[in-house]
């Protein structure tokens, strides 16, 4: 692929496998920092840990490009994003809020409009936005679509800004300077908006992102070597993004968290 000439292939050890695993244990840093340290805690540990989850949005936002250029049934693909993103809305909600009644699911329930429901909604919406990109419709349209698509993912964990960066890395596949430039663009405005209006040091820690640069410039380009092994993990994220939350929620409920 053209997007990583400049690195010797040799250098290029990474396939889509370790980079979805990376993609988790940096999820599960960030998660974790959550709970053990509640709010926008300024801990040394904790920051380090949620700059690490910054890792998790790029690699799976280019992977979920590489899965729609790749697949060979797309309603499916689509289909099993929306089904994972309702599933894991509420342990999302559980976990962040910890609620255990009916009305805590609802959407809005919890007055913000930020962070209502988990990425994978942002995520499956960034799948339908390239979808409308690449089809037959007309200009007018695609662009009304665009600003309906961004409307209903705004209330999810990154927001409009995940189909944002879907639609970037799509656009630019096969340019990885360009789309790595897209990438921080957007990261950059979402940095900006978490700056004012919900914390400034978090919003500057979004940048943190830009550590997934050098770890996706060493995708090789392949798949795995185990086909078994490859099938496997083509559902790990989907059930451990839900399951981890509930776990996490779990603890929380039961006062486990926060330690500090």
């Amino acid at each position: 692929m053209e997007n990583t000439k400049q690195i010797d292939p040799k250098y290029k050890i990474f396939d889509s496998n370790i980079l979805k695993l990376i993609a988790i244990a940096a999820m599960t840093s960030d998660h974790l920092a959550w709970a053990i340290w509640q709010g926008f805690s300024t801990n040394p540990l904790a920051l380090i840990m949620h700059i690490l989850g910054r890792l998790t949005c790029p690699i799976m936002c280019y992977f979920i490009v590489e899965g729609y250029h790749h697949t060979r049934n797309l309603k499916k693909y689509i289909g099993r994003m929306f089904l994972f993103a309702v599933i894991s809305h509420f342990p999302y909600v559980f976990c962040s809020f910890n609620y255990i009644d009916a009305w805590s699911f609802l959407p809005f329930a919890h007055g913000s409009p930020f962070n209502q429901t988990g990425v994978l909604w942002a995520f499956a919406w960034g799948l339908v936005l390239i979808r409308v990109y690449d089809s037959k419709l007309k200009y007018p349209i695609k662009v009304l679509l665009n600003f309906l698509i961004l409307a209903i993912s705004f209330p999810a964990d990154w927001s409009c800004i995940a189909p944002m960066i879907i639609y970037s890395f799509w656009a630019n596949r096969g340019h990885f300077i360009r789309q790595m430039l897209w990438m921080m663009f957007w990261v950059f405005v979402y940095g900006i908006v978490y700056f004012f209006a919900i914390d400034m040091i978090y919003g500057v820690l979004q940048l943190g992102v830009c550590l997934a640069i050098p770890v996706l410039s060493l995708y090789n380009g392949q798949r795995g070597k185990f086909v078994t092994v490859n099938n496997i993990l083509k559902w790990t994220f989907y059930i451990y993004y839900p399951l981890h939350l509930a776990i996490i929620g779990i603890l929380l409920y039961l006062g486990v968290f926060p330690i500090f």
